[in-house]
């Protein structure tokens, strides 16, 4: 059967029980329908999250089609549960682009799914829309102001960067002309769309201790300067107010249930390679408060989502995770090795051997970090035992535990082995978490570690663009800020041609974009574009509705 036609025989519970297995009741939960609910942030507890057990789920290098972290992370959580651990799993939201896209749903597979998960894909309890309306709420403003003849701050129209979003992908809409029309249209300028996952305001949404604080982050949002070059920051514009106010609702986690009727809390949708790739520090809070496990993940390899992650997230919310499971799938050590994207289905040891090297470097930037990994093999029907067994005699050679998970076939049953290995660690204490840089270091320093020590680059390059980029940093006295590195996921490096686990490369910094109100600086490499296109056959060829309101083709 399909992902969808697992999830459309599964029983839903009503979405109360589910929240008094976290020991809620009904007057806890805020229900959109039967099957989903919000969370008040009242119910975080300090106390119980010092006692809880923060697990993140990271991946190798993944081929195009990803390699099932959000299964694997669901998967975890329901084997934890299975051995008697009282575990949440908490994950981002799907976001349109990639659905409609070349990756369709984004809810797990098989039967280590969340559910409901046509609602989850699509339009779910509307946190997207509330970010893309106050996001672009600033943007309307923005062009207002600039129009305004009584009631301008003097914003030079030259120096503004902030573009609309919307949650599709949509590659014309990169770079567009405003403002035509004659002179009640407003002022003509250069401007463009990125995707609403790449929004500072889905950054800020995801970092926020609160509501108070997530006003305060809008505020500090940059826009631009005055023809005299005086910084103007969105609270000049005094909308943070209003642009707060639409996401009063989207700024509580999202209560939705397992396959296996556990808990799990879906909030915030910030891609990994232009953001940081995880989901809210509000939702994380809440799994940990309500639990003595929290399963999470974070967007694509250890190289982007679990560095952004540990260095940002963890950092700023004063987490640190317990273990770090490293989802590795056979098919994509083979692409590593060499084997053609077409092939990757067909037995090939000498591939596989030869795409260890990759498996090796995140195995080397977890224990970087202070965190003890362990290998989970994501099982697909077609892998060998010869490849399973390869796998396994290269983690002990490593002294890496090594778990074989069938999440997607067997759901919890199939994760008892990773399970078991992740509460050894917990209970042993070998992790300490770490940071990879202090945030008071110098841009170029802070970049230069997570480029020679992460990525494994000999160097770093600035472009002109770039260099004046730092100046302005520094000028704007910003330079304190951690780094969100916008590069590509398919390589340890910025070219994504270059596979396995390269060396003798140099990064190249083209551009730093000031994310002041989301609280870090996004140095720009390689050819990263914050709103993707689609593919000559987009996922949306396969997705229909019958009269009766049943959805199909969704995966």
């Amino acid at each position: 059967m399909s992902d969808q036609e697992i999830a459309k025989d599964i029983e839903l519970k009503h979405i109360s029980t589910i929240a008094e297995k976290l020991g809620l009741n009904v007057d806890d939960i805020e229900m959109y329908g039967k099957y989903k609910a919000k969370l008040p942030q009242s119910i975080i507890n300090h106390e119980n999250i010092k006692k809880s057990n923060l697990i993140l789920v990271t991946a190798i290098s993944p081929t195009p089609a990803g390699e099932g972290k959000t299964t694997m992370s669901i998967g975890l959580s329901e084997g934890l549960n299975q051995l008697g651990k009282q575990t949440t799993v908490v994950l981002r939201e799907p976001s349109l682009g990639p659905v409609f896209g070349i990756k369709g749903g984004a809810t797990g597979g098989g039967y280590s799914q969340v559910l409901p998960m046509e609602d989850i894909n699509l339009h779910f309890t509307g946190d997207f829309a509330a970010i893309e309306k106050a996001h672009n709420l600033l943007s309307a403003v923005i062009d207002n102001n600039i129009q305004s003849k009584t009631n301008s701050v003097g914003l030079d129209p030259r120096t503004v960067t902030w573009k609309r979003v919307m949650d599709m992908n949509d590659r014309s809409l990169r770079n567009i002309v405003i403002g035509l029309g004659g002179t009640t249209s407003g002022v003509p300028r250069q401007t463009g769309f990125d995707i609403t996952a790449a929004s500072e305001i889905m950054a800020i949404l995801c970092l926020c201790d609160d509501l108070e604080n997530l006003k305060e982050r809008l505020g500090n949002i940059f826009i631009g300067y005055t023809k005299d070059r005086t910084p103007i920051y969105c609270k000049d514009l005094k909308v943070q107010g209003a642009m707060a106010a639409l996401l009063k609702e989207a700024v509580k986690p999202n209560l939705v249930q397992t396959i296996e009727g556990n808990p799990a809390i879906i909030h915030g949708g910030p891609f990994a390679n232009i953001a940081q790739g995880t989901n809210s520090v509000i939702a994380t809070r809440m799994g940990m408060s309500l639990s003595d496990y929290t399963v999470t993940e974070a967007g694509f390899g250890a190289d982007l989502g679990a560095e952004k992650f540990l260095d940002i997230k963890c950092q700023s919310a004063g987490l640190s995770p317990k273990a770090v499971v490293l989802t590795t799938t056979i098919r994509a050590l083979k692409y590593h090795g060499g084997a053609d994207l077409k092939n990757l289905t067909e037995e090939n040891v000498d591939a596989l051997k030869k795409g260890l090297p990759n498996l090796e470097k995140h195995i080397e930037n977890v224990k970087q970090f202070g965190i003890t990994p362990v290998i989970s093999i994501n099982k697909f029907i077609t892998d060998s035992d010869a490849e399973v067994a390869l796998i396994r005699e290269f983690a002990e050679a490593q002294n890496i535990r090594v778990a074989l998970a069938e999440v997607w076939a067997k759901g919890g049953k199939g994760a008892l082995e990773l399970a078991q290995h992740v509460i050894d660690i917990v209970d042993e204490g070998s992790s300490n978490f770490k940071p990879m840089y202090d945030w008071s270091m110098s841009v170029q320093d802070k970049i230069e570690i997570l480029a020679t020590k992460i990525y494994g680059a000999d160097n770093v390059e600035y472009t002109s663009l770039a260099k004046r980029n730092l100046r302005t940093i520094a000028n704007l006295g910003l330079e304190g800020l951690p780094v969100c590195v916008a590069k590509t996921q398919k390589s340890l490096s910025d070219n994504p041609k270059l596979l396995g686990r390269p060396k003798g490369f140099t990064i190249t910094v083209r551009e730093i974009e000031i994310a002041a109100g989301a609280g870090f600086l996004v140095p720009i490499t390689g050819d990263m574009m914050r709103m993707p296109g689609l593919p000559a056959h987009p996922a949306s060829e396969n997705i229909d509705i019958d009269n009766d309101g049943n959805i199909s083709g969704l995966f």
